[in-house]
């Protein structure tokens, strides 16, 4: 049965079987202390019976007035416990603490826009692309981005889902 829990810091060495896996965003060490310290709760793994990784969502809270929302900065699950339902799960966790802990108007994410799987999988959970980042990822290949959105049950009127009508560069997002 698998289980959720913190990250703890001792997790930054035995996640590599989820995060060398090349769908995965990589970071480095003091990004996820970041995150660990600022975030703890936006912060959970899944873990198999044998106290293994399976996976992990890296969040956290931020914006403001109605703005004010949880960010999904990675949420993969390692190659082997792919199609269990554990991204849902995972995101599912993220949206009910941005909500019942955060009181969030939405939850947010980038995706990139060549990764069709992903993006099918995010409209399945509810999302939808609210705007598209130019150049959101840079590198030798620079790649758009989809800001993808789902409304809380704060956002009654769902406005923070409404799509806008022309792309943006990075340097236009709010935060």
């Amino acid at each position: 049965m698998t289980s959720t829990r913190p990250f703890q810091m001792n997790d930054l060495f035995r996640f590599n079987n989820v995060n060398l896996d090349v769908l995965t965003e990589t970071y480095n060490m003091p990004f996820y202390l970041q995150y660990m310290s600022t975030s703890p709760e936006l912060f959970t793994v899944a873990t198999a019976p044998d106290g293994s990784i399976m996976g992990y969502m890296l969040g956290k809270a931020e914006g403001t007035e109605e703005l004010w929302h949880g960010h999904v900065s990675a949420v993969t699950v390692a190659p082997l416990y792919r199609r269990l339902g554990l991204a849902r799960m995972l995101m599912e966790d993220l949206e009910g603490t941005s909500a019942n802990v955060y009181n969030a108007y939405f939850v947010d994410l980038f995706v990139r826009a060549s990764n069709a799987l992903a993006i099918s999988m995010y409209e399945k959970f509810g999302y939808v692309k609210y705007r598209r980042v130019l150049g959101y990822y840079s590198g030798d290949d620079p790649e758009d981005a989809f800001d993808m959105r789902k409304a809380l049950p704060r956002d009654i009127n769902k406005r923070s889902i409404i799509p806008m009508d022309r792309p943006v560069l990075p340097e236009e997002l709010e935060w």
